[in-house]
């Protein structure tokens, strides 16, 4: 199993994101707060051995976990930044913004007691509210709290874009959630774009630049 806290004693908020890579949508990311002793119960154990990075998931086995994360988390928040803002700040600013809108709504759930510590996956990172952090390459491997956080991210991002998919059914969003298949490409070729493409990124193999 992987590790339920970096430190016991301290209220550790795991954080992830999902969705960097497509052309299309938002970049989602998912704040976690584990439960004092969290897999040390019955109610508890079947899940904590089920965490681990989203990536190494199956599609039914994330949304299998999502709604069990959500009801056993101490707290927990999503957040998002949509196309319009990757595009008007990159999108290593979006992902950290989207983090920071999860790790708000993750802190509103907590009923005004303090998050000690931010655990977040991966090298990057901008300060929260004057709150410690901790960067953790692959921490969705590791780290429980991170593991979990990937999995809402992942199944809230994929979920929007197969709700899109019914407003734009032409790129196929339901199957590729918006990442750069041929067939999402070749449909940008023949239709052109949407408002839910990202601009300011190469989007057709022989693209260049659009700015």
């Amino acid at each position: 199993m992987l590790e339920a806290y970096l430190q016991q004693g301290r209220i550790e908020a795991g954080v992830d994101e999902a969705g960097r890579g497509p052309l299309a949508g938002p970049v989602y990311a998912a704040a976690v707060i584990l439960p004092q002793r969290f897999g040390e119960d019955e109610e508890t154990r079947a899940l904590a051995e089920c965490l681990n990075d989203s990536k190494q998931l199956t599609e039914r086995k994330r949304e299998l976990l999502r709604p069990q994360i959500e009801a056993l988390a101490w707290a927990w928040g999503v957040g998002s930044c949509s196309a319009k803002e990757i595009d008007e700040i990159n999108i290593l600013n979006a992902s950290i913004k989207a983090m920071h809108r999860a790790l708000d709504q993750c802190v509103q759930r907590l009923g005004g007691k303090h998050i000690d510590c931010v655990l977040v996956d991966g090298n990057r990172f901008k300060p929260w509210r004057d709150i410690d952090f901790q960067t953790i390459v692959k921490g969705d491997g590791k780290m429980m709290s991170i593991a979990a956080a990937s999995i809402l991210a992942k199944t809230h991002h994929d979920e929007y874009l197969r709700k899109a998919a019914a407003r734009f059914p032409q790129y196929g969003w339901d199957r590729n959630k918006g990442y750069p298949t041929r067939a999402h490409r070749e449909a940008i070729k023949l239709f052109g774009t949407c408002e839910e493409h990202r601009q300011t990124f190469q989007l057709l193999p022989n693209q260049l630049t659009l700015f």
